[in-house]
């Protein structure tokens, strides 16, 4: 079972976001558990003070490190120089592996792949930042990680907390009806690496469901004409390769329009660099 704790100064957020669809289903079926922590618990005045004005100056109000700490040391995670030097992943099935997660404009980017890294984890600590931010002493001292899920200020690492839940819960072996689903979606790579020896081979998508790491190709359903705009015919034609080709040709013609970033991440086939180099082409015309 995963488990995921969250520290926050709203637990009653929680109560929505956290309450439907594969999250809900996951905690039902006993597969992750989510704990909220109420950080105002954690205040040692009667006001249950968690916030203070940084030193130096400046607008706005800044997390304290005492509340913090107390919190999530009541949790009983392991030190965090004993976090940062075991490896990320558990070694193996049963062994403990937790982290601390700050949530953090300042922190790395939260990805497909960060993801997939936090599901191999048994506990998962998220602290929830407000205000102007967190005393850097929580960053430095208490939390093995930040994590930003984007580039942009949000009022508070709230929303952040609920999107890594449920990022990682459809991870969790059990979580989705269809194990497939989760190796067919945008950002997840279904490439992999074949290594014999020194060599390694690139392995290409081998299912009509498969982008590969790009962006999503389209999706069409019943009934195939709606208002004037007809399904595709290749994809009712039930020719598995066309249908194939088809799907990798339009990924990689909305990666190039919307995310040209990722085709730079991504191992292209030589079928896909041809594919590439017509669209770019037809982009120029």
């Amino acid at each position: 079972m995963a488990t995921f704790e969250i520290v926050t100064i709203f637990p009653d957020f929680f109560r929505g976001p956290l309450d439907y669809g594969i999250v809900r289903r996951a905690r039902e079926s006993k597969l992750i558990e989510i704990s909220i922590h109420d950080l105002r618990d954690f205040a040692t005045d009667k006001h249950r003070t968690v916030d203070d004005r940084p030193f130096g100056g400046g607008e706005g109000m800044v997390l304290k490190p005492e509340p913090l700490f107390k919190c999530v040391e009541s949790l009983g995670v392991a030190p965090r120089e004993q976090r940062l030097k075991k490896p990320k992943p558990k070694p193996k099935p049963g062994a403990a592996a937790e982290s601390v997660i700050l949530l953090s404009p300042q922190g790395e980017l939260f990805t497909q792949a960060v993801a997939q890294d936090l599901a191999e984890l048994e506990r998962i600590v998220l602290i929830c930042g407000r205000y102007e931010g967190v005393d850097e002493r929580v960053a430095d001292g208490l939390a093995d990680r930040e994590i930003s899920i984007g580039d942009y200020v949000l009022s508070g690492g709230e929303l952040g907390a609920a999107v890594i839940v449920d990022t990682v819960a459809r991870l969790i072996p059990g979580a989705l009806g269809n194990e497939a689903s989760a190796q067919q979606e945008s950002f997840t790579a279904a490439r992999k690496l074949r290594a014999e020896g020194s060599n390694s081979q690139a392995v290409g998508p081998d299912s009509t469901c498969s982008s590969g790491g790009l962006l999503d190709y389209p999706h069409y359903t019943r009934p195939a004409e709606f208002r004037g705009m007809t399904a595709p015919e290749v994809l009712i034609g039930g020719n598995h390769e066309q249908i194939r080709k088809w799907r990798r040709r339009k990924a990689l013609e909305k990666t190039l329009r919307n995310r040209p970033d990722l085709l730079e991440r991504e191992t292209l086939s030589e079928e896909d660099r041809r594919l590439l180099t017509e669209l770019s082409a037809g982009r120029r015309d």
